[in-house]
C-alpha cells in the first residue's frame, strides 16, 4: 500500500471550557492559530487551535449533551490523532480499498482556517480514532 502521510497534524482534544483551555494553553506558550464553530446535531461547538512551534492541539468544546460526556470522562479526554495528508480524497479511496473501517462515507469539509479543510476519521484494532486531515 502507497500510502502518503506527511507528518502528525494534530491532537485533538474535547474540552469543557474553551476559554479556560486556551488560557492554560497559552500559559504553556502557545497561541490561538485559528479559531471557529462548527454544527454537532444542530448545535453549535467551538473549536481552537493553538500551535506552539511545529505542535498543533484542536481544543474542541461540544454542545449538550456531548459535553456532560465529556466532563464524565475518566481517562482523560485525548480524542483523536491526526494526519496531515496531501490529497484526503485519494488517501480516503486508498484506505477503504484496503478494507479499513473508515467511520465517515465520505471526507467532511470543515470551515476551518482560511480555505477550509477536510477529514475522515478510520478506527484502529482498539476503536482509537486516526484522522486524516487535507488543509485545503
Amino acid at each position: 500500500m502507497d500510502l502518503k502521510i506527511n507528518r502528525l497534524q494534530h491532537i485533538g482534544l474535547p474540552i469543557t471550557d474553551i476559554e479556560a483551555s486556551q488560557a492554560f494553553y497559552e500559559r504553556l506558550g502557545f497561541h490561538r492559530a485559528m479559531n471557529a464553530t462548527f454544527d454537532h446535531e444542530g448545535a453549535p461547538g467551538q473549536v481552537s487551535m493553538m500551535q506552539r512551534g511545529d505542535i498543533t492541539l484542536e481544543l474542541y468544546q461540544m454542545p449538550e449533551p456531548e459535553l456532560s460526556r465529556v466532563r464524565q470522562r475518566r481517562d482523560g479526554r485525548i480524542d483523536h490523532v491526526a494526519f496531515d495528508v496531501d490529497d484526503i480524497d485519494a488517501t480516503y479511496a486508498l484506505l477503504k480499498s484496503e478494507g479499513f473501517t473508515i467511520i465517515e462515507d465520505q471526507p467532511v469539509f470543515l470551515n476551518f482556517w482560511a480555505r477550509g479543510c477536510k477529514f475522515f476519521n478510520l478506527l484502529g484494532p482498539d476503536g482509537e480514532r486516526l484522522e486524516f486531515c487535507q488543509i485545503l
